[in-house]
């Protein structure tokens, strides 16, 4: 899957990635690919820019860690992104469900 595919739904997809707990940068790369099958393999130029930018937001924080003599940087949620994420959850819902009522012609959904 190509990373244009995924505009505006990236964000939503790395604050999931770190519901379970913090992950170090690679570390969330590999739960998406893990999570998807190896259908989603997305460059590190196209994970680290929207930790910042989530970082940047107050969804996530970060913070500095050296193991095994590697200094790496540990994202986990904030509150602000538990919220964040349980909103886009919801938003994702009801727009897969009024696509898939227009692709194959099933009821769409009531506006909530």
């Amino acid at each position: 899957m190509r990373a244009e595919e995924l505009k505006g739904h990236l964000d939503a997809m790395l604050l999931a990635a770190l519901e379970g707990g913090p992950r170090h940068g690679y570390a969330v790369i590999e739960a998406l690919r893990a999570g998807t099958g190896g259908r989603l393999d997305l460059p590190t130029g196209t994970i680290y820019p929207a930790l910042r930018r989530l970082e940047n937001a107050g969804l996530i924080a970060g913070s500095w860690s050296v193991v095994t003599g590697r200094r790496r940087r540990y994202y986990r949620l904030t509150p602000a992104g538990q919220r964040a994420l349980a909103g886009r959850r919801a938003d994702w819902r009801d727009f897969a469900a009024t696509v898939s009522a227009v692709l194959e012609g099933g009821p769409c959904p009531d506006p909530a």
